[in-house]
């Protein structure tokens, strides 16, 4: 922290003369614990499914066109609850939205397995998903006003938690389902359980409405009043949408259907499921590393650059020898896929304010969860018209291209308070 920046101060009571009181060093220490928990619920009722989705399919007697809709419900629910997320922190505080959200979490993992339709089945998840929305807009802005001078480092340790329970919820499910006598049913309807155990620290943090602490000088409250942010004149704010969305679009394709394409280059479901494990394992050195690397460069072009050149790598291995250099392709998918925590540190280096942070991780997202919903259908629709993977691995491929020209333009050296025409 530099020497005339304020320090943050923890919500406590007054002392007994009436003054305020010091700082309440456990209080920071629960908002680290929450964030953690939190950030390993955010991927597991999406990576859950990719193993199984083969049996789902089958036990819910989904085609494949219809499957390709399920793949894309997560950014359809991300980009219409997200929008909801600044509105609903104003009113209940971040903390006791993000509790919220967990609740909604386990609630939909718990009755997805057993809605006997497929419709049933989208409302539950719709429900989850739901809390993941809110809950994913919110982490850069709790991360902002709690931690303003370790910005790179606490989106590096949530996002490594993050891609942690990726990874543990693609390589568990298949031998937990086996575990607990071989229904789909109970491997998915497990992951609610950590879900639960994921609200516990946000009830106790729920009581700030603020969610944050206020230092002096500074803003009161989950969103300062503050002139508003005209976000659709700044070509920033544009281009991080945009990046965002085509990551979360190569993120969805991946979750919803690399295991398949494993399973038909001849793999088994259980080293399928391993092997979308390892391309997110590879997030959980690299999401602490990339936001610490990052908000220590000028601009983050370079790093846009080399995750892009991996992705096309990848790719273009999965179709020369999908099997035979299974290991390698899925380690280069891994580092591309690594381009999420670098969009979450960038959203919180291009505003000056933890208002900003906020409006902006919402327009971001949501915009860019909006673009990423035709992705997996369209994947779904081009596996069922050739029969086989290489056209969707071509538009995988394709669409790496704008996605590094967007992410170069967002790593720019900016604020959109610069850009919207704010001044502080």
């Amino acid at each position: 922290m530099r020497p005339d920046e304020p320090p943050v101060l923890s919500p406590a009571a007054p002392a007994r003369d009436g003054t305020p009181a010091g700082p309440s060093p456990w209080i920071p220490r629960l908002v680290t614990v929450g964030l953690v928990l939190a950030a390993l619920n955010l991927r597991p009722a999406i990576t859950s499914l990719g193993p199984l989705l083969e049996e789902v399919r089958d036990g819910l007697h989904m085609s494949g066109s219809i499957a390709g809709v399920l793949t894309s419900v997560p950014p359809l629910c991300f980009a219409l609850f997200g929008f909801m997320a600044p509105r609903l922190a104003r009113r209940f505080g971040p903390g006791a939205v993000v509790c919220a959200g967990m609740a909604a979490i386990a609630a939909g993992l718990l009755l997805r397995p057993y809605a006997g339709s497929t419709a049933g089945f989208l409302a539950a998840s719709a429900l989850a998903l739901m809390g993941i929305a809110v809950s994913n807009v919110l982490m850069p802005v709790i991360v902002k006003r709690w931690f303003p001078d370790r910005v790179g480092s606490m989106t590096g340790l949530y996002s490594m938690a993050l891609a942690l329970g990726t990874a543990v919820a693609a390589a568990l499910t298949v031998p937990m389902t086996r575990a607990l006598g071989g229904g789909w049913q109970t491997g998915l309807a497990v992951w609610a359980v950590p879900a639960v155990a994921a609200v516990l620290p946000w009830l106790v943090l729920v009581r700030d409405r603020n969610g944050s602490p206020a230092p002096a000088g500074q803003e009161r409250g989950p969103v300062a009043q503050e002139p508003p942010l005209r976000l659709a004149r700044s070509r920033t704010s544009w281009a991080l949408a945009c990046f965002f969305g085509l990551q979360a679009t190569a993120a969805y394709i991946t979750m919803g259907w690399m295991p398949q394409i494993f399973r038909d280059a001849g793999l088994s479901a259980g080293t399928a499921g391993i092997l979308l494990a390892v391309i997110m394992a590879m997030g959980v050195p690299l999401a602490f590393v990339i936001p610490r690397v990052a908000t220590r460069l000028r601009t983050q072009g370079p790093i846009v650059l080399v995750l892009g050149g991996c992705g096309l790598l990848g790719y273009a291995g999965l179709y020369l020898a999908p099997v035979g250099g299974a290991w390698v392709w899925a380690l280069l998918l891994g580092v591309s896929n690594c381009a999420f925590p670098l969009a979450l540190t960038m959203i919180g280096m291009r505003s000056r304010t933890g208002a900003g942070v906020v409006r902006l991780s919402a327009f971001a997202q949501s915009t860019g969860y909006l673009i990423s919903i035709p992705g997996p259908m369209l994947v779904g629709a081009l596996y069922e018209y050739s029969g086989g993977w290489g056209l969707p691995l071509a538009l995988m491929a394709a669409l790496l291209v704008p996605q590094t020209i967007a992410g170069v333009l967002a790593g720019r050296d900016r604020t959109i308070e610069d850009e919207a025409g704010m001044r502080d």
